[in-house]
């Protein structure tokens, strides 16, 4: 009688033990879900957030440092590319952010993808065809020469006479780089940052001439006394946009908005009231 007595107490506090040891299991559990379920929302939040923000803006590369296409006003980048990749931004339902770099790091930056397109008074060449591809032409540009007044250059062809070794400057990465160098070679080339850098060695006395596209060059030669601007032109070309090689969905975006901001007039209007 003792013995089934005691039997009886011992089972019943083993039931006791493995109730609490249960009941403490799952509670355990149930915490640890909780703060799974916690993580995993605020990690969709996150990335929903960067998502939406990604969608929402288009970032574009230039160098600005050459007006009227791209330079400063106050802490604004502003221009005849600012305001048309404004114009297209909005076309595609998105805001713009600009990027102000070196010219030369613009395809760079395009390739990578860190960036979404490069505008920056870009020429479509060969060379550059086979790193990006370009959008259809939204203005035309023409590449002048810079020289001091009185200088011995007084047309372009001085530049290409026998014997000749006039020393040019030119902003590093650009069309004037590329003719240049490939007219006279790089030992007559001086490469410069910015087409400022460039006519500040003109007037410095360290290059005899600098080519660059016509609407800086007029900004230049105004705020430096002493220059001028060849009559003769240097080269003729068409200015386009740049995205990352096979983007085809984007170029396609793009082009689509030139045709219409050019059809509406919007194009003429905005370069209309950079070049007089």
């Amino acid at each position: 009688m003792k013995f089934t007595k005691i039997l009886s107490i011992v089972l019943a506090i083993m039931m006791l033990f493995t109730f609490v040891s249960c009941g403490s299991g799952s509670t355990d559990a149930k915490d640890t879900d909780t703060e799974t379920a916690v993580d995993t929302s605020a990690d969709t939040a996150a990335d929903t957030e960067g998502d939406n923000e990604a969608t929402d803006t288009i970032v574009m590369a230039t160098n600005a440092a050459f007006p009227p296409y791209e330079f400063y006003e106050g802490e604004n980048i502003v221009g005849i590319d600012a305001e048309i990749a404004a114009a297209i931004a909005a076309k595609l339902g998105k805001t713009l952010v600009i990027e102000d770099m070196e010219f030369s790091s613009i395809i760079t930056a395009v390739q990578s993808g860190s960036v979404d397109f490069g505008m920056a008074g870009m020429t479509i060449t060969e060379d550059r065809l086979l790193e990006v591809d370009f959008s259809s032409s939204y203005a035309n540009g023409v590449q002048v020469v810079i020289v001091k007044e009185g200088s011995a250059i007084t047309t372009v062809d001085d530049l290409f006479a026998e014997g000749a070794t006039y020393k040019v400057g030119v902003q590093l990465g650009t069309t004037g780089d590329s003719y240049a160098s490939g007219d006279f070679g790089t030992d007559r080339v001086t490469q410069y940052a910015t087409g400022n850098e460039a006519v500040l060695a003109l007037a410095g006395g360290d290059v005899d001439c600098v080519i660059i596209d016509n609407e800086p060059a007029k900004a230049y030669v105004a705020a430096n006394e002493g220059l001028i601007i060849l009559e003769s032109t240097y080269a003729d070309e068409d200015y386009a946009i740049c995205v990352q090689k096979g983007n085809s969905e984007l170029l396609a975006q793009i082009d689509a908005a030139i045709l219409e901001l050019t059809a509406d007039g919007t194009i003429d209007g905005i370069v209309a009231k950079y070049i007089k």
